[in-house]
């Protein structure tokens, strides 16, 4: 974690609602482009994607600045370097100044920071009044092939073998 910041949880992550989301999209230069308008932009913001490669969310506040850090797993070589993604946002004014994913390649908006924004604002979307969730913790999609190194074919099959099968079949006449 990065000197100022502290663990983000469901209790202190700030609140994007739709409005917010729309005007800074519309806004943006970055994510205003064909690539971004229809195809692109859904298949990034999808929860599928966003809930299991965001990780190791920290923020840190400056009167009314919140700056949110996360690292996203690539969808496609999840053991590779997580992509480091920052949004800025202004709390009085109810308004995401910018969201910037620092390992990409393309100068601009990328998938991995529309999944950031689109993954805090379902955060928003559904507070919890009674617990806590702490988002500080590796990434589901991160984790795939490591806890499961193989199967045998009998646990792919939940089917008991043939054998018993015919034998209860002729034990019923």
């Amino acid at each position: 974690m990065e000197q100022g910041f502290s663990k983000a949880n469901s209790t202190n992550l700030p609140r994007i609602h739709l409005l917010m989301l729309g005007e800074f999209l519309a806004s943006n230069k970055d994510f205003c482009s064909a690539e971004f308008r229809n195809v692109k932009t859904s298949m990034s913001s999808r929860p599928s994607y966003g809930d299991d490669a965001v990780s190791y969310v920290q923020l840190k506040r400056e009167g009314d600045i919140c700056i949110v850090k996360c690292k996203v797993c690539p969808e496609h070589k999840v053991h590779a370097k997580l992509y480091s993604v920052t949004l800025i946002m202004d709390e009085q004014e109810e308004a995401v100044k910018s969201i910037e994913c620092h390992d990409c390649v393309s100068q601009g908006g990328c998938k991995h920071a529309i999944a950031f924004l689109m993954w805090i604002h379902r955060r928003s979307e559904e507070p919890s009044c009674t617990s806590v969730e702490c988002y500080w913790m590796k990434s589901k999609l991160s984790r795939a092939g490591s806890t499961l190194k193989y199967l045998t074919a009998s646990e792919m099959s939940n089917a008991k073998p043939i054998c018993h099968q015919i034998q209860k079949y002729l034990k019923s006449f």
